[in-house]
């Protein structure tokens, strides 16, 4: 599976259509939740289940998206953050996990 279309809706969600037609979304604030960078990861596991995230705007204001190669999108937030690549499986399964999103 790849995106065929790539969009940001109210600035507040994702929506990607997928090359089986089906279009999915999630909030912007459950994807930057879910970085899967190094930084993104290890600030997580140190505050556990205690790790409630409290984002400014500009932590949930993508600035630029980039399909790299052909499994992954690169995602540039407007406070800098760039480090993740979020590989197409793990989108599907982001969208799975808030599909009532």
């Amino acid at each position: 599976m790849s995106p065929t279309k790539i969009k940001i809706r109210d600035n507040e969600f994702l929506d990607i259509t997928w090359d089986d037609g089906i279009t999915r979304s999630i909030k912007l604030s459950n994807l930057r939740l879910n970085c899967p960078c190094a930084v993104c990861i290890a600030e997580k596991d140190e505050w556990s289940s205690s790790y409630i995230p409290l984002y400014t705007l500009e932590q949930l204001k993508i600035t630029k998206i980039e399909i790299i190669g052909n499994y992954a999108l690169g995602i540039k937030w407007e406070d800098g953050h760039d480090t993740g690549l979020y590989d197409y499986k793990y989108l599907l399964q982001l969208f799975d996990k808030y599909s009532k999103s």
